[in-house]
Order: C-alpha cells, then sequence, then structure tokens
C-alpha cells in the first residue's frame, strides 16, 4: 500500500498556485488559443506593474508619489534632468542603498542603489492596460528595451526587485520577482499580445 501510495506522489503532476496573490505561468495553461493566453499573462503582469511599488516611480508627472496610497513625495521634490532630483534635493539626499527603518520602528526611507525615477516616457500612472501594454513594448518608450531587455529588466533588475523588499511600512508588491520574470518570458513566447482596453 504504501508503494502504491508513493507512487501515486510521484506521478501526480505539480499543482499551479498562485503566490502572494499573482499567479505562476502554469496558471494559464488551460488557455489554449494563444493570444488569449498572451493577453491574460500580461493582465497579470499588470497586478504587479499597476501595484504602488512600481506605480510611485512611474509619475505621469515630475513629482514622485510614496506609499501604498500614492501621496505626493513629502518632502516635495521634483524628477530634475536626469530623473534623480534636482540640484541641493537629489534623491540619494535622502535615499541611500538600503532600506533605512526609522528610530521609531514605524516605518523606514526607502533605499536601493540606484535609486531614482523612470524616465518620464515610461510614466504608467493614469494609463490604461492596453497603453502600458503598448508603452513597455515600444523602445521609444520603455527606455530603449527590446522584448528580451524588458524580460531582463522584469526577471532582474534590482530596482524592480526591490518591490518585494520595500522596508518596512510598505505593501510588497505580489508574488515574487522570479515569477514576474516568468510571466513576461511566456507572455513573449505568446507573442507578447495586448488587451484591447
Amino acid at each position: 500500500m504504501r508503494f502504491l501510495i508513493a507512487l501515486m506522489l510521484m506521478v501526480t503532476p505539480a499543482v499551479a498556485e498562485t503566490v502572494n496573490g499573482l499567479k505562476t505561468v502554469d496558471e494559464f495553461d488551460g488557455i489554449a488559443e494563444e493570444e488569449a493566453r498572451s493577453v491574460a499573462l500580461f493582465e497579470e503582469m499588470l497586478k504587479v506593474i499597476e501595484h504602488p511599488r512600481c506605480l510611485n516611480c512611474h509619475p505621469a508627472g515630475d513629482t514622485p508619489l510614496q506609499g501604498d496610497e500614492m501621496q505626493p513625495h513629502m518632502p516635495p521634490v521634483i524628477r530634475g534632468e536626469a530623473d534623480f532630483g534636482a540640484p541641493g534635493m537629489y534623491c540619494t539626499t535622502c535615499h541611500g542603498s538600503e532600506n533605512v527603518a526609522f528610530v521609531t520602528g514605524e516605518g523606514s526611507i526607502p533605499g536601493h542603489s540606484p535609486w531614482q525615477l523612470a524616465p518620464v516616457e515610461m510614466a504608467w500612472v493614469g494609463k490604461s492596460p492596453a497603453e502600458i501594454c503598448a508603452q513597455i513594448k515600444d523602445p521609444e518608450r520603455n527606455g530603449g528595451k527590446d522584448l528580451a531587455a524588458l524580460h531582463e529588466h522584469m526577471a532582474e533588475d534590482g530596482l524592480v526587485g526591490w518591490g518585494w523588499e520595500p522596508g518596512e511600512g510598505r505593501t510588497p508588491a505580489p508574488g515574487t520577482q522570479e515569477i514576474l520574470g516568468e510571466l513576461t518570458q511566456s507572455w513573449i513566447d505568446t507573442g507578447a499580445m495586448c488587451p484591447d482596453a
């Protein structure tokens, strides 16, 4: 009997599992039509792309946002010429190479090296899923990335990875960076299709 149970466990396929609110690639295997699967994969990626950990650094204007509520940055700061802040108030004036807990223990100053806003042409706040999708596929509006470089950015970039280690007082992005990378690659492999709206 034990032999049969052990044998059954060995041949039972792995069950796809949602991790911290983000579906894994396996959960899309039931969508037979490739274009529909590609769109569904991108819509899952949006759970990260549209999370405050991403949107706060992809604002529509020249002011970064902060917190889960996406409020304007305090103290007031602006983008500056190279997306690192204005002279005398660069991002690195307050943001170091790692998160620093408040002395009170109730929050933290986020940090990573480099710490900066995404270029203004990569602003996502207020855009529809279709607009965001078209934008991140367009090298003129995504920092000059082809799809392979876009995958590398999502899967390996440390600043993107910070979204899952945001420090005390902030909700991490859904899933993990590894899952986002797998979703991105599968989206690319199925044609990098965009939603209609």
